[in-house]
């Protein structure tokens, strides 16, 4: 299997479990605060690997201009796109937030489309909608959403999508050297949650296991899955056939859910399986054989 599809599936376990911690941290720290701790954490781990690989000897080689594109990729990919979906996360389950945030492998895919001038084919375009009829089933089927207003977390999931789904395709367009860009991204996504955060919410004190979730999603969700998608994702000339490999999270995310935070596993959510792993298949075995002939 190629390195790219390795990356790509890694990141999909870890993505996993990004809605099971966030919830769980969300529901005891405000969201920034949570976000502003995690940031920092990715960070400083990317700054680590990039002194240790010897690649921190690439800053010298980029332009103000390019960091300043830089944090602006970080600011809307990062830190909108993960402060928006905290904020789903606290007034929707896990699972609905998962979810409706996985709206954004098919934003990738417009926007591929739209900005980096990729071909729609009709097995893209089937295989997209097979997926995202996935979605949709999983959604009908996830449950009540407890006391938070669901349209407003809805509407933030949705709108991290589409901050997420622009922000890959700006990234790949940029091309900058990921270890050092993304150890950037996170600091600028920490300096802003900071900033924001402390404007606007009553940060509390983190205690006991709430540093290991820090932890978790600072250095494993944040500075290794980030890093390696877009590394798979950059590393293939097919947004799409990478992006669509994404939709196996929200099916992951439910199970993991269900044995963490004991949220039901509706009936729904096998038959929604089909649909996902259908549209990966399809898109992924077509285009490998139409490229062996």
């Amino acid at each position: 299997m190629k390195k790219n599809y390795l990356y790509a599936i890694l990141t999909v376990f870890i993505w996993g479990t990004m809605a099971t911690v966030g919830k769980i941290l969300v529901s005891n720290i405000p969201s920034l605060e949570a976000l502003c701790i995690g940031s920092a954490f990715a960070f400083l781990f990317l700054l680590i690997v990039n002194i240790k690989n010897g690649t921190i000897k690439e800053l010298g080689k980029y332009r103000v201009k390019d960091y300043a594109i830089m944090a602006g990729l970080g600011f809307i990919g990062l830190f909108l796109y993960s402060g928006l979906y905290y904020y789903g996360l606290t007034q929707l389950s896990s699972q609905e937030a998962c979810i409706v945030n996985y709206l954004w492998p098919m934003m990738l895919v417009l926007f591929s489309t739209i900005i980096l001038k990729e071909k729609l084919t009709v097995v893209k375009a089937v295989a997209m909608i097979s997926s995202f009829i996935g979605v949709v089933i999983l959604s009908v089927g996830s449950g009540s959403s407890g006391n938070g207003n669901v349209m407003l977390g809805i509407g933030s999931c949705v709108v991290a999508a589409a901050c997420y789904g622009l922000f890959s395709v700006l990234n790949k367009k940029a091309n900058y050297d990921q270890n050092i860009a993304m150890m950037v991204m996170w600091l600028v996504v920490a300096v802003c949650s900071a900033v924001f955060g402390l404007a606007i919410e009553d940060w509390k004190p983190v205690v006991g296991v709430q540093w290991l979730g820090m932890l978790w999603m600072g250095v494993v969700v944040n500075a290794i899955a980030y890093l390696i998608w877009a590394l798979a994702l950059n590393a293939d000339k097919n947004s799409a056939r990478i992006a669509n490999l994404a939709y196996l999270t929200p099916f992951l995310s439910l199970i993991i859910s269900a044995v963490v935070l004991k949220e039901q596993i509706q009936g729904r959510a096998l038959i929604a399986f089909v649909f996902i792993i259908g549209g990966i298949l399809l898109q992924t075995f077509w285009e490998h054989g139409h490229s062996t002939k």
